[in-house]
């Protein structure tokens, strides 16, 4: 959307980017709230770290120590001391990047069990429960133990501990469970992979709405340093395994974030209905993923400006042709939040994208 005056032989182009971004500084409380540098981030210690920093045993820190350092710590404790680590410190053994998923999993249900109402009977495997704050959650389909190739899906903002499984607004297709279900299931239908695993993956305190947290990158940088030691710990424990991200919206910023230092497992990286990845196109990401962008025509992104001023948007559109990344259709997505809905071009081709690394989908 622009429009153009003649002044002379001058032409003044106010473009809708402009616009949008004056009424977006204009919301601002202080011009040093604009100006600001984005925050540094750090990783918020597991529930129980400072009992288990005191114990006696000199047990290895749980944000300090490389995951694949944790995950041989946990091995040569055996099964005795495995199951003693669960039982005196769940939360930090259930948020554990490096602990085998199993130890993970019972850690969790104690966790969830202690939590009480709703969380106490929601059957299913969880490789994080922490329901403090807005809480963080996640949870995995498929047999991640054996899992030669896993999805992992990043959702954006809204997106809480109390909605996971309903969905923001209680629109059950917004929520990030149901999407990896959907995901899971498709593959599982087509039946053209074995050995294959989702995690939906809320990792970290999304934006709470389309605002100034959600157009700067503070909240991305720190869910970026979650995504990229919760990845280490997969590559600890399914050395084997490739892995492709799946980023939805603001989660597509956050991988965007944790690109440069994401490990060689990580081949594939799919995002869509993206407002920008915080890179001029996929050379700045620095990664040796292949990197896939769909955009839906119905979906209101559209008319979120490709800039970054003043701390400001997150850069380039990855549907921009200039960005470099791969498209993948979007037939049948009438908004923001059904790519990953049954039907859609788009589920087709994230479920080959997610399985084999290509886009065609399997129904055609």
């Amino acid at each position: 959307m622009s429009a153009a005056f003649e002044i002379g032989t001058v032409s003044v182009v106010i473009e809708f980017r402009v616009l949008v971004l004056v009424l977006v500084v204009t919301a601002v409380p202080t011009v040093a709230t604009l100006l600001s540098a984005p925050a540094e981030a750090t990783l918020t210690p597991p529930a129980g770290a400072t009992a288990w920093r005191a114990d006696n045993r000199h047990l290895p820190d749980p944000v300090r120590t490389d995951p694949a350092a944790l995950h041989h710590f946990l091995a040569a404790a055996g099964q005795t001391g495995q199951q003693d680590l669960v039982t005196r410190y769940p939360g930090v053994i259930g948020a554990l990047d490096g602990a085998a998923p199993q130890l993970r999993y019972a850690a969790n249900q104690l966790l969830m069990h202690t939590a009480g109402p709703p969380y106490r009977d929601e059957a299913g495997s969880f490789l994080l429960f922490d329901p403090r704050g807005r809480g963080r959650i996640a949870e995995v389909f498929g047999d991640l133990a054996t899992a030669d190739r896993i999805a992992i899906l990043v959702p954006g903002v809204g997106n809480q501990l109390n909605n996971f499984w309903t969905g923001v607004g209680d629109r059950g297709y917004r929520a990030p469970a149901v999407q990896a279900g959907n995901l899971y299931q498709s593959a599982v239908q087509e039946g053209t992979v074995t050995h294959f695993a989702v995690i939906a993956w809320l990792g970290y305190d999304t934006p709470d709405g389309v605002g100034i947290s959600a157009a700067r990158e503070d909240v991305a940088r720190a869910g970026a340093a979650a995504l990229d030691r919760f990845v280490a710990g997969l590559v600890a424990v399914r050395p084997h395994a490739t892995i492709a991200l799946l980023g939805h919206s603001y989660g597509s910023t956050v991988i965007g974030v944790a690109a440069s230092r994401l490990p060689g497992a990580v081949t594939d990286i799919a995002v869509f209905g993206s407002p920008g990845m915080s890179a001029d196109n996929v050379a700045g990401l620095h990664t040796t993923a292949r990197v896939w962008v769909g955009q839906s025509t119905g979906d209101w992104i559209k008319w979120v400006p490709g800039i970054q001023v003043f701390g400001l948007g997150h850069g380039t559109k990855p549907t921009d042709p200039r960005f470099g990344a791969r498209i993948f259709p979007t037939v049948g997505v009438p908004d923001h939040d059904h790519y990953l809905s049954p039907g859609t071009d788009s589920l087709g081709s994230l479920t080959s994208i997610a399985t084999s690394g290509t886009d065609t989908d399997p129904r055609s």
